[in-house]
């Protein structure tokens, strides 16, 4: 089953990768990356198909689809 993976350090907090994920499962981190932003994380990995909507919406090339 495929699940996203976000590079925390490309992250700049945006969330239209929470905003467009159908299932609604990316919200934000509590702590900041290194340049000051809450990135995205993964709230429900359950839930997540891997649809990879999210990747393709993230203007900072910060998510990745990987098969694990």
């Amino acid at each position: 089953m495929p699940r996203i993976v976000v590079n925390e350090g490309r992250c700049r907090g945006c969330a239209l990768c929470a905003e467009m994920c159908p299932k609604g499962v990316i919200d934000a981190e509590t702590h900041l990356n290194r340049d000051g932003y809450h990135p995205a994380r993964m709230a429900d990995s359950a839930t997540c198909t891997g649809c990879a909507i999210c990747a393709l919406m993230c203007p900072h090339v910060a998510i990745e689809r990987v098969y694990r």
